[in-house]
């Protein structure tokens, strides 16, 4: 049996689904979908796209700010149960995270935060410093708790936008980015962390060092047809599903949203 997950950053579910390029949807070639940065309650969706035939749909959205940030997972597996939150209060209310567990792996689809707007010195200059960078960091470490939690009972799949180029190879100019975030030494050092803990980069297991390859391309100086892009959407598996791992791609001809799809196939 063969499971296909796609995950996407939609920047907007009601602005997508609106276009010619929500025909993505309508595939047969997955069987659980992930979305990020719906900024949308499923109230607010027409119903053929909040539930479409067929699919089962959950949504967590922000409670803190309307039109902000916001998961969704469509899923034809019927799951076993379904989280909408992490555990602790400090991390909840701005629709970051969806936790289904299945038969054979929980499934996390999350929405990191990222760094915020940069905070300049007295002269104006970069520093590598951001306002939401604190926010970001115990974010992921108190996923991390949870994640590695829930990997004691069973395996675990990963999927999102983690606002975090891991490597050199992961973005077209690391030089110019080392003081911004999504490329901070703090930032990496955490991905770095996360795989010495048996977390395995799906994409990089089965493409290798294979450069060019990113997801998302700010809407600035025409950066996506030149493929000036940062990898930073992933999926991740425990090591224990690592022999079950048949595929990982990212779909870069697939527009609508500043980041491309990304997606993994698991064989059992």
């Amino acid at each position: 049996m063969q499971v296909r997950l796609v995950s996407w950053n939609v920047n907007g579910l009601r602005a997508v689904s609106a276009k010619p390029d929500w025909s993505w949807f309508n595939r047969d070639t997955a069987h659980i979908i992930g979305l990020q940065e719906t900024k949308a309650t499923k109230e607010q969706l027409a119903p053929e796209i909040a539930s479409p035939k067929g699919w089962h749909s959950y949504f967590a959205s922000s409670t803190v700010k309307k039109g902000y940030s916001g998961v969704a997972v469509f899923s034809q597996i019927d799951p076993i149960s379904v989280r909408h939150e992490l555990p602790d209060e400090k991390w909840q209310g701005e629709g970051r995270i969806l936790h289904l567990e299945y038969e054979k792996f929980h499934f996390i689809n999350g929405y990191f935060p990222n760094g915020g707007a940069e905070i300049l010195d007295e002269n104006g200059k970069h520093q590598g410093l951001f306002k939401r960078l604190d926010y970001k960091m115990g974010f992921f470490e108190a996923f991390l708790s949870y994640a590695e939690d829930l990997r004691k009972k069973k395996p675990v799949v990963v999927c999102g936008d983690f606002n975090i180029a891991h490597r050199e190879i992961d973005l077209a100019r690391p030089k110019q980015n080392v003081l911004n975030t999504g490329f901070l030494p703090l930032e990496r050092a955490f991905l770095d962390r996360f795989v010495e803990l048996g977390w395995i980069d799906t994409f990089r297991h089965v493409h290798g060092d294979e450069k060019d390859a990113y997801s998302w391309w700010s809407y600035k100086s025409r950066a996506r047809e030149k493929n000036i892009g940062w990898r930073i959407d992933y999926f991740f598996v425990t090591s224990d599903l690592k022999d079950n791992i048949a595929d990982a791609w990212i779909e870069s001809g697939q527009f609508g949203s500043d980041h491309c799809p990304v997606g993994l196939a698991l064989e059992f």
